[in-house]
């Protein structure tokens, strides 16, 4: 595998070679709850004023049981196909939002969920969209619980953040889904439902979702996707019996991805963004994660192919491992699958390769990459942890790489412990890795 001119930071060359994978880490830019936003459940005992100007005396638990109905009207409505029930408690005055409405509505119906279920997180205050609906607005902070069948292993929460008013009968209606959008915390909101119209595509083991109209597309991904899928199944020590979802759609901030960046936008091509078991700030600051969805730059979409994937569905195998491995061992390792033999894809020369890396990159480093300059200094980062993984691999076997990862990425949040766990496992730390990598390339 040789260098073929210059590549950005992000870029594949589809030539001879592969120099770097073209993707970027596994990433989520959420790691607090945005704008203080409060997620514990409130608690409803009686009759009280809300701190709204102006707002007349509800009686809180009424409000919350009468909202808790339309919630749950509005899941059975998805799970049951019933677009009129999705649309009874919404404000019909406003067509625009109807009209949202109802594409949301048809976009949710195409994932097949096993289970939909919408709850009351707190209550939020904003005086100027109370001032837009009136005395009687009710801002909360809403959580949906979802699996996706034969996608999602466990159940995956979103946030949303839902405005209610109350009609002169007094029933409850629905008038707005995106007054919280800008405070709710990234990467577990925006999912790929909540755009406009999409088409989505399925086989086993992959979901893929296109604007609509875009079946070509689609097609092709999912291609990709079942022979990265298998890629994956093959070569990740112990198997791998997850599923790859690939979204592809114009929007440039889906999920955790956000392609407006400037870097982002130029030189990713996909990235793998995490799901929550459990909602940031809910039982950790970060959120408890679980799978994961990878959402491709719509600038470079043509340049993703089946081994970009592999690349991406290493990361959604390895995402429920837990969030402390230590970027050079998640990149490398999902680099390293991404250049195995691949059924579908020619085979790469990884032979040269290893002693372009060993003579180029590893000749002047002196040590493996860090988690805080990795993406800065891509160009070395990436061939650097492939390289460590290649020797890995080869000295000790899948085996125990594959325990090695699973306990760096639970248990190694500080240096100490990385050092502990890879002595127990490798018997050198991660200095004694770069050492042994540099003797090796001698050698």
């Amino acid at each position: 595998m040789t260098e073929a001119g210059r590549h950005s930071r992000h870029a594949a060359a589809r030539r001879r070679s592969r120099v770097w994978p073209a993707v970027l880490s596994l990433l989520l830019v959420a790691g607090a709850v945005g704008g203080g936003l409060a997620l514990h459940r409130s608690s409803h005992s009686g009759d009280r004023t809300d701190p709204v100007a102006g707002a007349p005396s509800v009686d809180q638990a009424a409000r919350s049981a009468a909202v808790d109905a339309i919630l749950k009207r509005r899941s059975q409505a998805v799970l049951t196909g019933d677009e009129q029930a999705f649309l009874a408690d919404i404000d019909r005055s406003d067509r625009r939002f109807v009209t949202k409405q109802r594409t949301l509505f048809a976009n949710l119906r195409q994932f097949g969920f096993a289970s939909i279920a919408y709850q009351q997180l707190a209550q939020q205050y904003d005086d100027s969209i109370a001032q837009k609906y009136g005395p009687s607005t009710y801002l909360i902070a809403v959580a949906m619980t979802y699996q996706i069948r034969d996608i999602d292993v466990v159940p995956v929460r979103a946030m949303l953040g839902y405005t209610f008013t109350q009609r002169a009968d007094g029933a409850w209606m629905l008038v707005s889904d995106s007054d919280l959008d800008k405070r709710l915390p990234r990467g577990s909101h925006q999912e790929a439902w909540d755009f406009g119209p999409v088409t989505v595509k399925r086989a086993q083991r992959a979901l893929v979702v296109v604007e609509q109209g875009q079946a070509t597309l689609a097609n092709k991904l999912v291609a990709m996707s079942v022979s990265a899928v298998h890629a994956v199944t093959k070569n990740w020590p112990g198997g791998w019996n997850g599923a790859g979802v690939v979204i592809a759609l114009d929007d440039k901030i889906v999920r955790g991805a956000d392609y407006t960046q400037p870097k982002n936008a130029e030189d990713a091509l996909a990235m793998a963004t995490w799901g929550y078991r459990t909602l940031p700030g809910e039982v950790t600051g970060a959120g408890e994660r679980t799978d994961s969805y990878v959402v491709l730059n719509p600038n470079n979409r043509a340049k993703v192919d089946a081994r970009t994937l592999a690349h991406e569905f290493t990361h959604v195998a390895t995402a429920p491992y837990g969030p402390y491995a230590p970027r050079w061992l998640v990149e490398g390792a999902a680099t390293y699958v991404e250049f195995l033999p691949m059924s579908g894809q020619k085979d790469l020369a990884i032979t040269q390769y290893r002693l372009d890396v060993q003579r180029k990159y590893l000749a002047k480093a002196k040590g493996l990459p860090t988690d805080d300059t990795f993406l800065d200094q891509a160009d070395r980062s990436y061939p650097l942890s492939w390289l460590a993984l290649d020797y890995l691999f080869t000295r000790f076997g899948g085996v125990e790489v594959g325990t090695l990862y699973r306990e760096l990425a639970a248990l190694g949040s500080t240096q100490k412990e990385r050092d502990r766990i890879m002595l127990e496992h490798v018997g050198m730390t991660e200095a004694g890795l770069f050492r042994a990598l540099k003797a090796a390339a001698a050698a």
